[in-house]
């Protein structure tokens, strides 16, 4: 297949997924852990441990109803496309291949890479309840893909609370045919920078998997309960714009690990964290590192390991085009998050023909295709 539009970030979301999935796994005493669906008040539910974890068919990874989101202009543009009307209807979209591939038609695209049921796991209370939920999506989601492996390349979800459990998994999502592994950091069992996790980045090269660190946003100061209501929205407001530079600590943790030394052919994304903040970040390292931090002793400079071995994702952002250069062309993935409401979707070559106007056609396909279609094998 020529590929010419490849999305390196898109999701399938706990909401979407069919509904015995995990309860058809796990053994009697664990099902009321496991997410299940459950009717209610407010229609068909996700729920967990007593959890609430969205509606069935809502938007995003929380799974709101898109009634509530009826003022954001990218839920209302996919609500026009019947995404949320079919839903509705038991027609899941996002989880079906042929109604998938038709979406990515809609989209223009040719490919894309899944990452998954972000944070579910951290709402869960028992490791093992968690550890069984991530295997039972890995195998779920690697069937999915094998449908059309030209069409879908999956992330599998590692469990974070402990590396020697995160690296086993690796290996297993490998033998299963997925492309790479995904780590929650805000809640992971050990810092990123600690040499426990050496088993995960072995794991990973050997494997031949790359490792994402999806952005889960920075913790924000939420109002106090009784101000919420007047606060909300600032709050709101607050807890988007900081979402991607999450990115920056991952990033810093994982090159002054050293890891990148130990496994040179370890490659590391930091997922949805954006572009324009990396040069100043990497800046501020190359400095630190010259003046006050050359004991780590690393093998380069901190930006020149990054270009050697990381890469960053976006979907849509201003200042990605006067900045590509400085954070790496061949380091740089678009997505268009589909089906989330940050994301494009359906009009991604549309807003990306105004976000990278600048760029040269050669920087533009690198970025839209071919860096995200080696990394994940779309393209050999």
């Amino acid at each position: 297949m020529r590929y010419t539009f490849i999305s390196g970030d898109c999701h399938v979301d706990l909401t979407w997924l069919p509904a015995d999935l995990f309860t058809s796994q796990a053994p009697a005493q664990w099902q009321e852990a496991v997410p299940h669906v459950v009717e209610s008040a407010k229609g068909k539910r996700w729920l967990a441990d007593g959890a609430d974890l969205g509606q069935v068919a809502g938007v995003g990874s929380s799974g709101r109803d898109p009634k509530d989101l009826k003022d954001d202009v990218r839920v209302r543009r996919m609500a026009e496309t019947g995404l949320y009307d079919d839903g509705a209807r038991g027609i899941f979209r996002p989880t079906t291949p042929a109604l998938r591939i038709k979406d990515q038609q809609l989209d223009g695209i040719e490919a894309e890479v899944l990452y998954g049921i972000l944070g579910v796991a951290g709402k869960l209370k028992s490791v093992d309840v968690a550890t069984l939920v991530l295997q039972t999506y890995n195998d779920w989601l690697a069937n999915f893909c094998k449908s059309h492996p030209e069409r879908f390349a999956g992330v599998a979800c590692l469990p974070n609370h402990d590396p020697k459990a995160a690296a086993e998994e690796a290996r297993r999502a490998a033998k299963l045919g997925l492309r790479g592994g995904e780590l929650v950091i805000p809640n992971a069992g050990k810092p990123l920078y600690h040499k426990d996790w050496d088993v995960l980045w072995q794991a990973a090269s050997e494997s031949s998997l790359s490792i994402s660190f999806h952005s889960m946003g920075i913790r924000v100061r939420a109002p106090e309960p009784a101000e919420a209501h007047r606060y909300n929205l600032e709050f709101n407001a607050v807890n988007s714009t900081m979402f991607e530079i999450a990115g920056a600590e991952y990033m810093a943790s994982i090159i002054f690990s050293g890891a990148c030394d130990r496994f040179p052919s370890f490659r590391f994304v930091l997922g949805e964290c954006g572009v324009a903040w990396v040069p100043y970040v990497l800046g501020h390292m190359d400095r630190h590192y010259k003046e006050r931090y050359h004991a780590l002793k690393l093998s380069a400079m901190p930006s020149e390991i990054w270009l050697r071995q990381g890469y960053t994702g976006f979907q849509w952002e201003p200042h990605v085009a006067p900045f590509a250069h400085l954070a790496g062309i061949d380091n740089i993935i678009w997505g268009s998050d589909f089906p989330h409401q940050a994301g494009l979707w359906p009009d991604s070559k549309k807003i990306l023909q105004e976000t990278l106007a600048g760029l040269s056609d050669e920087a533009k396909r690198k970025i839209t295709c071919d860096n995200a279609g080696k990394l994940y094998g779309f393209i050999r």
